[in-house]
């Protein structure tokens, strides 16, 4: 996750809480993660409303899907 391992986050979280409080980091979680759930919903509606964008993304595949197939296998 962004090159970030166990210590590095435990350094963050500490400096969270000493920063924020521990009665104020639960209402920052939840606020990130309200945030995170309506920039996901606003992406789908835009993919959604946009004509052409589901479209595109299948022929991707489509394309991905023939270049491993004409790709040559090593047997």
């Amino acid at each position: 996750m962004f090159g970030l391992g166990t210590p590095e986050l435990v350094v963050i979280l500490g400096i969270a809480f000493l920063v924020f409080g521990g009665k104020k980091l639960p209402e920052l979680g939840s606020g990130l993660g309200k945030a995170i759930s309506s920039f996901k919903k606003g992406l789908h509606e835009v993919e959604e409303s946009v004509p052409g964008v589901k479209e595109v993304a299948s022929l991707k595949e489509e394309v991905s899907k023939v270049k491993e197939l004409a790709s040559p296998s090593s047997k």
